[in-house]
């Protein structure tokens, strides 16, 4: 099974340049592939859905071939969902911190 590091996401309470909004969430979120270094800005409206522990902290998204077998076994933080066309995430705690898994269809 393909695992290799995609981004790190890293919550701010700061407005972006080139920011998009998930309504579903209540988040604002900023495109890592356009950041020499993979990082995707999140900012989360009062009253998100998403857990605090991603709205607080840092974390790490790999590429996969398969969210849902990716999360097998793990301490599941999110339940898998469709992020946008073509692309599954979900997210899990591993050492107390959350983890996002993530398959793109092209990819």
């Amino acid at each position: 099974m393909k695992r290799e590091f995609h981004h790190i996401g890293i919550p701010s309470t700061l407005e972006r340049s080139g920011e998009t909004y998930m309504e579903s969430i209540s988040l604002f979120v900023t495109d890592p592939m356009q950041s020499d270094q993979k990082i995707e800005w999140l900012r989360f409206e009062k009253g998100s859905s998403m857990p605090a522990l991603i709205q607080n902290e840092a974390h790490l998204a790999f590429l996969v071939d398969n969210v849902e077998d990716a999360m097998k076994g793990k301490e599941c933080l999110v339940e898998p969902f469709d992020a946008g066309p073509g692309v599954r995430v979900g997210f899990v705690t591993e050492e107390g911190q959350p983890i996002e898994y993530l398959s793109i269809a092209s990819a």
